[in-house]
């Protein structure tokens, strides 16, 4: 009989989604030997390979692959359970893990932690900032337990909850202060700087704009909305960013803020979790409490817009 442990399925697990013995040893909050013992203990047993070892990484073999697709089950089976009885206690207590995209993160966290923590003192907050693809899949390996995102995302598997809509604004440099405000035609034609690929704010600029991914070949690319705007302010270009990024992104940088006449680009910020979840229902007093701090700050995010 072998006897494997739940640590050697988050170590297998860990390697699997890193494909290098040090990230996941990092991940894991242990040393790079001490996992690679495990793993190598846990192959012994097992009698098979479970990954290729080779000079810039790891990959699994194919026995290996259908293994960690069992660890990967038999893991959420057991983060549920902890779920489970979390959800029986009926009130909100122990670790949350909330994921969050980056052009919402840095300006509603901080708000949304400081609620929770006041309405549910028993909370142990995990935040993790990353792109919508990488949420999904942590949400659906059991690594988070709820994310903030754009809707939708169309996963049968997700539970989705609309919180609130937000209008996105044209940042220009402070010279363009008063000018009209470019036709959608117009813009197109403009240096219309953007966050580089992978983004969904990315894509809904595009698609408001009207443009190709291919056609911003020559633009600039920036990795945050504060990138962005401080190369705005250099004169490279103009961009758009979410109303709630405003206040803090154009607070020190030499740029106007317009708004566009309706119909007026938005997004849809929501919650979601996976179906499964036994705590679907304190996760739904969760989306409240995001709701509210969401619109706490509304009024001062549209501040500086014209």
């Amino acid at each position: 009989m072998i006897n494997l442990t739940l640590r050697q399925l988050r170590y297998v697990a860990a390697l699997a989604r890193h494909g290098h013995f040090g990230r996941a040893a990092e991940a894991c909050a242990i040393s790079q030997p001490a996992l690679s013992m495990q793993v190598k203990d846990l192959e012994e047993q097992l009698g098979a390979a479970l990954f290729e070892r080779g000079p810039r990484g790891v990959a699994l073999t194919g026995f290996g692959e259908e293994f960690t697709l069992r660890a990967r089950d038999i893991l959420r089976s057991v983060d549920e359970l902890d779920e489970l009885a979390r959800a029986a206690r009926g009130h909100l207590t122990g670790r949350l893990r909330i994921g969050v995209i980056p052009t919402v993160a840095p300006y509603l966290l901080p708000t949304i932690i400081g609620d929770l923590a006041q309405r549910h003192p028993g909370l142990d907050i995990h935040v993790r900032e990353t792109l919508t693809p990488r949420l999904i899949r942590d949400l659906a390996d059991g690594r988070l337990d709820t994310a903030i995102l754009a809707l939708p995302v169309s996963e049968p598997s997700l539970e989705e909850v609309a919180l609130f809509e937000e209008e996105f604004v044209l940042v220009r440099p402070g010279t363009e202060a008063g000018k009209p405000v470019p036709s959608v035609e117009r813009l197109r034609e403009m240096r219309l700087l953007l966050l580089e690929e992978g983004h969904c704010f990315r894509d809904q600029a595009l698609s408001f704009c009207r443009m190709e991914a291919s056609s911003t070949r020559e633009l600039l690319d920036a990795s945050s909305l504060s990138t962005l705007v401080q190369m705005v302010g250099a004169g490279i270009g103009v961009t758009l960013i979410p109303d709630m990024a405003v206040a803090v992104e154009t607070r020190s940088a030499a740029v106007s803020v317009s708004r566009f006449p309706a119909p007026r680009p938005s997004r849809r910020i929501g919650m979601v979790w996976r179906r499964t979840s036994p705590l679907g229902t304190q996760l739904l007093q969760v989306s409240e409490v995001v709701r509210r701090s969401a619109e706490a700050l509304r009024p001062r995010s549209g501040a500086r817009a014209s």
